[in-house]
């Protein structure tokens, strides 16, 4: 079992005895979000084998998605394009890849969770507050490019939080909401079973009666999807939110319900009850030929959700750059 302590003594990553080792032998490294605290974490494995930790602040850090050098992550009023500033063989104190909050597009406060890469390279990213599935805008906050067909209107009004998207063949395919809701904040009323996945070709609801679902994936010719606030195919005990596919194994971000309305009350605070088991923050690895969690990492401390996980292939131990301290105004790169 590991334990990194990041010089806090409120702050501490537990993995399985074997989460390391299978990190080496898929030979991959991850990057989680939290909102929560306004931390992006980058996991990885020092030379010695065991885990490396590096974080950085950002103000509500949620969606991410990877690109052929980096990834892109949300914020408050912002989505950042990270590219790896290292060349390959490059190393800088054990870390082997340097991502560089790039480009920096300015969307105003509109809640973005979910992000995706289409086929054409553009990003499509869900804006949870108005309601809709939208573009980056050189010129704009954002440009709209679907929303549901029980939305009557493009509204600041977060009515079913909408918050998942899955891509199909480089498009968007299905999205998950909470609810139908076509009122203001309507989606808290229908936490526990209002849930549904829309197929945004078609432009239709596919399938209802979910608990705060989040996170669709298309893989290996099946839709998976996070079913929140109730138990699903594989019980991992929390709240999932973050799901990301490597080869036959999920990654699962799970957190810790809030003491408030929005995560209490559902199926899921039975379940927990019913195994004798308490919620935990962290992410499981789930393998899909079993369905068995067959390594995990927890957190305990200051972080008690996450929001979004990837995996970085190829990657040992990453490290990135913020704005809170100096080295961004030393790394400078040169374009060929």
């Amino acid at each position: 079992m590991q334990t990194t302590d990041l010089s806090s003594p409120s702050f501490e990553i537990t993995t399985s005895r074997q989460m390391l080792a299978w990190m080496a032998e898929q030979k991959l490294s991850m990057a989680l979000t939290t909102y929560q605290i306004g931390k992006l974490f980058m996991l990885g494995l020092k030379p010695n084998g065991e885990l490396s930790v590096f974080e950085r602040t950002f103000n509500r850090c949620m969606g991410l998605c990877p690109t052929p050098n980096g990834f892109y992550m949300s914020s408050l009023h912002q989505v950042w394009r990270f590219e790896n500033m290292f060349t390959q063989g490059e190393q800088q104190e054990g870390h082997d890849r340097l991502y560089v909050p790039q480009v920096g597009n300015t969307t105003g406060d509109c809640d973005i969770h979910d992000m995706a890469v289409d086929a054409d390279g553009k990003l499509v990213f869900v804006n949870t507050l108005f309601g809709c599935l939208a573009s980056l805008s050189e010129t704009h906050s954002f440009k709209p490019l679907w929303r549901p067909p029980f939305a009557s209107k493009l509204a600041a009004e977060d009515r079913c939080h909408l918050n998942g998207l899955a891509m199909r063949d480089g498009r968007a395919a299905y999205v998950t909401a909470v609810s139908q809701s076509d009122v203001v904040d309507g989606w808290r009323d229908h936490r526990a079973g209002g849930g549904i996945v829309i197929d945004v070709q078609r432009n239709e609801i596919v399938a209802g009666g979910l608990s705060m679902p989040h996170s669709p994936r298309w893989h290996q010719g099946k839709l998976w999807l996070c079913n929140s606030g109730t138990v699903p195919v594989t019980f991992c005990a929390g709240y999932m939110r973050g799901l990301y596919f490597h080869g036959d194994f999920a990654l699962v971000g799970t957190s810790k319900p809030r003491h408030n309305k929005t995560f209490s009350g559902l199926p899921l605070d039975e379940a927990l009850k019913s195994r004798q088991a308490e919620a935990r923050c962290g992410v499981q690895v789930i393998d899909l030929r079993t369905g068995d969690a067959v390594h995990w990492l927890r957190i305990e401390g200051l972080v008690d959700e996450l929001y979004d996980v990837i995996t970085l292939p190829g990657v040992r131990s990453p490290m990135a750059l913020g704005f809170k301290t100096d080295e961004i105004r030393r790394v400078i790169s040169i374009e060929a």
